[in-house]
């Protein structure tokens, strides 16, 4: 069963690492992180899933920023994938340009 496009947010998180922020800031595009890099896609969240994933995956960093990104700007780059669990999570198949950052926060 999918779920329908309406149910699904229009915008998703990107944890970065404060390095990986600076770097974003200054070639105004986001490639990827070396795990993102390998899958072929760039690794998002929803708000339900971020914390999760912080926990799972970021355990013990405090340099930590959290990008809000609009994936309805982000057009047909962005696929809703199985993941863990089965939950469907945002998947950017593009470079993620900084404009789609709408919202930043630091996490310590």
């Amino acid at each position: 069963m999918t779920t329908p496009a309406s149910a699904l947010p229009a915008t998703a998180f990107k944890v970065l690492t404060a390095q990986q922020w600076t770097d974003f800031e200054r070639e105004r595009v986001f490639r990827g992180a070396p795990v993102d890099i390998a899958d072929g896609y760039i690794h998002l969240s929803t708000a339900g899933q971020l914390e999760a994933t912080i926990a799972k995956y970021f355990a013990g960093h405090t340099d930590l920023m959290i990008a809000e990104v609009d994936l309805v700007q982000l057009g047909d780059a962005v696929r809703w994938e199985p993941a863990r669990g089965g939950d469907l999570f945002p998947h950017i198949y593009a470079e993620l340009p900084i404009h789609a950052v709408v919202s930043l926060q630091k996490r310590s």
